[in-house]
C-alpha cells in the first residue's frame, strides 16, 4: 500500500493510532553502541521510511522523537525511545525541512537523469542522496565540462518553465509499465505500481517523496564530475535550499578571504599562489638553516675537552633530518645520543643513536616509555612518539645503562 507520506508529500502533521510497539534495539549511522528503543506501527504515516535511495524522515510521535523508519514489507516501521500504547491516538509532526530538503534533490535527480538521458544517452544506473551534496552514476566514461553547463542550462529552463509533477499509480499488468523507465521494483513489492511524470519529460517508477511542479525546485547547480566505478561517470549536483545554502556559505568565506588577503574577491587566487611561494622559500631557508644549526650544534659537543658518555636534546622546530645530522656530525662510536624533535609533551620524534649493541637493546624500551614505535640499525632506533612528557624518564633509563656498562664496553 502507499503511504499517506507518499499519497501527499506535503502533510506535516497527521493523526492516526498506533497498531503495534515493540522493545527492539537501533544502530547508529555513525557506529557505536545499540541504542534500546522500541518499533512502532502506525495504521498509516506522513513520515517517508528510506527507499528509492531517499534517506527516511524524522519528527514527532506525540512528543516522542522518531530516530529512524524503515520500510518492512507493507508496514512502516518508527524507531522511538519510549514506548506507546497500541491501540492510542496519536497525532504526528513532520520535520519539514529534513523532508522538503530530500523532496528536492530528489526530484532534481529525476529531471538530471531524463534530460541526461534525453541529450547525451547517458543513462543512470544509480544515485546518493547526500547530507551536503548528491550525485548521479551516468552509464558513462566521461563527460566533458560543455556537456555538464549544456546540462545545467537545460534543466534549469525547465524549472523556470513550471512544469507539473504528478504521482500516479498503475496496475502491476498494465502494459504501460513496459514504457516506464525503472531500474526494477523491490523483491518484496506488492500491489499497484507507484509512477512519477514530470509532464513532458519524464515517467519513472518511484516510492520517494517529490514536489509537485518543477518550480519548487528553485535552482539546480551541478558542480561537476567525479571518476565513479569502471567506467561510470558521478555528477555532483546541489538542488533548491542547497544552492542557496551553498552560496551563503561561499559568500562568508569570500568576506573572510577578503578581510585577510586585503584585496577583492578576483584577486584572492593570485594573493594566495604568492603567498605559497613565499611559505616554500621560508621553509626552504628554514630547512638550511636547521641543517646548519644540527652542525653547530654537534661540532660545540664535539669542542669540549672532556665529552659525555650520553648527548640529550629536544628541539621543539626540528625534524628526522636535523636529528640525523647531528648523529653523523658527532658520531656514534663512544656516545649515546638521545635526540627528540616536536611537541615537548605530547607527539613528536625520537632517535637513539650509538654503539650498535646498546641501541638493540635500549631502542625498544626507549619506544614503550615514549608511547610510540619505532624500528632501526647499524647503530640508530627512530620513530614516532605521542608521550614526550616522559623524555625524562628516558634519560633516566640510559644514564643508568651507561653507569653499569664496564670499562670494557
Amino acid at each position: 500500500m502507499a503511504f499517506r507520506c507518499q499519497r501527499d508529500s506535503w502533510a506535516r502533521q497527521f493523526a492516526t493510532r498506533v497498531v503495534s510497539c515493540q522493545a527492539a534495539e537501533l544502530r547508529p549511522e555513525g557506529g557505536g553502541a545499540p541504542v534500546r528503543g522500541f518499533q512502532v506501527v502506525l495504521e498509516d504515516t506522513i513520515l517517508f521510511p528510506e527507499g528509492g535511495g531517499q534517506p527516511d524522515d524524522r519528527g514527532f510521535i506525540g512528543e516522542v522523537p522518531v530516530l529512524r523508519v524503515t520500510r518492512r514489507g507493507p508496514e512502516a516501521v518508527h524507531f522511538v525511545p519510549a514506548p506507546l500504547e497500541p491501540g492510542a491516538a496519536v497525532l504526528l509532526s513532520l520535520d519539514w525541512d529534513r523532508r522538503f530538503d530530500h523532496m528536492q534533490q530528489h526530484s532534481g535527480q529525476h529531471l538530471i537523469t531524463a534530460i541526461a538521458e534525453q541529450m547525451f544517452g547517458f543513462k543512470t544506473t544509480s544515485w546518493e542522496l547526500g547530507r551536503q551534496r548528491s550525485f548521479i552514476e551516468l552509464d558513462t566514461p566521461s563527460m566533458t565540462a560543455e556537456q555538464v553547463e549544456a546540462l545545467e542550462r537545460s534543466v534549469n529552463e525547465k524549472i523556470r518553465e513550471r512544469v507539473p509533477v504528478r504521482v500516479r499509480e498503475l496496475a502491476a499488468d498494465d502494459p504501460e509499465i513496459e514504457t516506464v523507465r525503472s531500474r526494477g521494483l523491490p523483491d518484496d513489492h506488492a500491489g499497484p505500481v507507484r509512477v512519477v511524470d514530470i509532464e513532458g519529460i519524464d515517467s519513472n517508477m518511484c516510492c520517494g517523496t517529490h514536489v509537485s511542479n518543477l518550480s519548487d525546485l528553485q535552482v539546480i547547480k551541478l558542480l561537476g564530475t567525479e571518476k565513479g566505478k569502471k567506467n561510470k561517470t558521478n555528477l555532483v549536483f546541489l538542488a533548491g535550499n542547497r544552492v542557496l545554502k551553498s552560496i551563503e556559505q561561499s559568500h562568508s568565506t569570500e568576506k573572510a578571504l577578503t578581510s585577510l588577503l586585503k584585496n577583492g574577491p578576483g584577486e584572492h587566487v593570485e594573493a594566495v599562489k604568492r603567498l605559497q611561494s613565499s611559505v616554500k622559500l621560508l621553509q626552504k631557508n628554514n630547512l638550511n638553516l636547521l641543517r646548519d644549526l644540527a652542525v653547530l650544534i654537534a661540532r660545540e659537543f664535539k669542542s669540549k675537552p672532556v665529552q659525555n658518555q650520553l648527548f640529550v636534546l629536544h628541539r621543539k622546530e626540528g625534524d628526522s633530518e636535523f636529528m640525523n645530522i647531528i648523529a653523523n656530525e658527532i658520531g656514534t662510536e663512544e656516545t649515546l645520543l638521545f635526540l627528540t624533535v616536536g611537541d615537548e609533551k605530547e607527539a613528536g620524534l625520537f632517535l637513539l643513536a650509538g654503539p650498535v649493541e646498546a641501541v638493540e637493546n635500549l631502542g625498544p624500551r626507549v619506544a614503550e616509555l615514549l608511547g610510540g614505535k619505532g624500528a632501526g640499525k647499524r647503530g640508530r632506533f627512530q620513530g614516532k612518539a605521542t608521550k614526550m612528557s616522559r623524555r625524562g624518564e628516558v634519560q633516566a633509563l640510559l644514564q643508568e645503562f651507561l653507569s653499569h656498562r664496564s670499562p670494557e664496553a
